[in-house]
């Protein structure tokens, strides 16, 4: 796939590398459950695991531990455990998670905004 004009500085061939770190980044951050933690985030405060679950009504427990592990590792969510009984984590948007969810709130207005829109088959 070629580029548009616009990455040409970051991509000069014109050509997505199947091997570029940026496209394991890509698909972490717009996997299904990616965009939905980064949104539930994307108000500010830090939320705990069952929040975040009933935020992203649909994901299963492994799914959610999964992506938060994800999205931790790739520097988007900080994760918070507090050493007390019973235990208590919440999670947060890093610097990089609040740009990226900054750009991500227009994508989901507009995504909402045209879902009723598709024809039907």
């Amino acid at each position: 796939m070629l580029v548009s004009g616009d990455l040409r500085e970051l991509y000069p061939d014109g050509v997505f590398p199947a091997a570029c770190h940026s496209r394991v980044l890509l698909d972490h951050v717009m996997s299904k459950w990616g965009v939905l933690v980064l949104l539930a985030l994307s108000e500010g405060e830090p939320l705990r695991w069952s929040e975040l679950r009933r935020r992203a009504e649909g994901v299963s427990e492994k799914m959610l531990a999964q992506t938060l592990r994800t999205l931790a590792a790739d520097g988007l969510v900080h994760r918070d455990a507090r050493p007390v009984v019973p235990p208590h984590v919440e999670y947060s948007l890093t610097e990089p998670g609040e740009q990226l969810a900054a750009l991500l709130v227009p994508l989901m207005q507009w995504v909402a905004g045209h879902a009723g829109d598709r024809p039907t088959s």
